[in-house]
């Protein structure tokens, strides 16, 4: 299967893009976890072409053109993690939602700290959109582990606005 990768140049940073034949597979927007990355996969090379349509979504979106994606995604989890993925990009731009919220919204309301783990383990940020996912009390908790600054940076880009 072909695969390979781009770099888009953002407000956030570096962020990389793999894509293969079936879509956009991984979406890493931390240079410290791209580093990880390549290094487990070594054969992975650039591929402007592949990822043009990526890019060309990304640019939209970081210049306010561009409210969601419509590109195909490759993306592997648990029926439950894709379950919560799909609940995230029900998230209109420019809104939050809580961890419970999203609970609820797959119908599983007990499954708070499950949800917390799935959106942890999103492969695709921005484009299934774990940046809108806030704590119960509005602030920012989790994000990336605890990489609060980019998910306030990127919820600015949408317009929200955030205490903490």
């Amino acid at each position: 299967m072909k695969i390979g990768y781009d770099i888009y140049y953002s407000p956030i940073g570096m962020i990389h893009v793999v894509v293969d034949e079936l879509g956009v597979k991984k979406v890493e927007i931390f240079e410290e976890d791209w580093v990880e990355y390549k290094n487990k996969h070594e054969f992975i090379q650039r591929d402007v072409k592949l990822c043009e349509e990526v890019m060309v979504q990304l640019d939209e979106y970081f210049k306010g053109k561009r409210k969601s994606f419509n590109i195909p995604l490759s993306i592997e989890g648990t029926d439950f993690r894709k379950k919560v993925w799909k609940a995230l990009q029900d998230i209109p731009y420019g809104e939050t939602r809580n961890y419970l919220q999203i609970a609820e919204a797959i119908g599983n309301p007990k499954a708070v700290r499950a949800v917390g783990q799935a959106n942890k383990n999103n492969q695709l940020p921005i484009i299934v959109p774990c940046h809108r996912v806030i704590g119960k009390s509005g602030n920012l908790v989790g994000f990336a582990g605890n990489r609060t600054p980019t998910q306030k940076l990127l919820l600015e880009i949408e317009g929200v606005k955030v205490e903490k």
